[in-house]
């Protein structure tokens, strides 16, 4: 019944990954939106505090990156050596964008599956596959390029004003020339 069409609710084997990934990052984001402990974010033992039990609003709170002093390592929660460590190195981060990309690109071959399935041609996957990029360059092309994921997107409003601040500020995108003609 996993690949059937005539359920009301289509699942797919894109979709037996795709649920459990997305579920897992929303009710990360979620938890740590809320109640994560502040972030060394540069790695000079100076947290920065995201969640809103530390004193932010829906505007400025955020999910702050992992650390500088991971770098770009994987960095599950099985390879710290306590929560708490795992928690001050911004480990949350790392686990909702690993599983939020991991579950979107499921999403993209769910739809082909299905459409496939219909006998329909692809390009509505083909279509998502554009967000699904951006979503890719800020969370992980952009932070393995820098060398750190702590040069990732923040997961919050302020968060993507600021990248987007600093982003510019770093490369000065809005001069170059494939910009200015778009």
């Amino acid at each position: 019944w996993i690949t059937s069409t005539e359920n009301r609710l289509y699942i797919g084997w894109f979709g037996v990954v795709m649920i459990p990934t997305l579920l897992t990052a929303t009710s990360v984001f979620i938890i740590a939106f809320v109640a994560a402990p502040p972030v060394d974010i540069d790695g000079i033992r100076e947290p920065v505090a995201g969640s809103l039990l530390y004193g932010n609003n829906i505007i400025s709170g955020a999910v702050i990156p992992s650390s500088a002093a991971i770098g770009i390592h994987f960095y599950p929660i099985w390879e710290a050596a306590s929560l708490d460590e795992w928690l001050y190195n911004g480990g949350p981060y790392q686990l909702i964008v690993l599983h939020f990309l991991l579950g979107v690109l499921c999403y993209i071959g769910r739809e082909w599956e299905l459409s496939y399935r219909l006998g329909m041609r692809p390009w509505i996957s083909v279509a998502f596959t554009a967000p699904v990029a951006a979503a890719a360059a800020v969370f992980l092309i952009y932070p393995i390029g820098q060398g750190s994921f702590s040069d990732g997107m923040p997961l919050g409003i302020s968060g993507t004003f600021n990248f987007m601040l600093v982003f510019q500020a770093e490369h000065n995108i809005l001069m170059h020339p494939f910009h200015q003609l778009g």
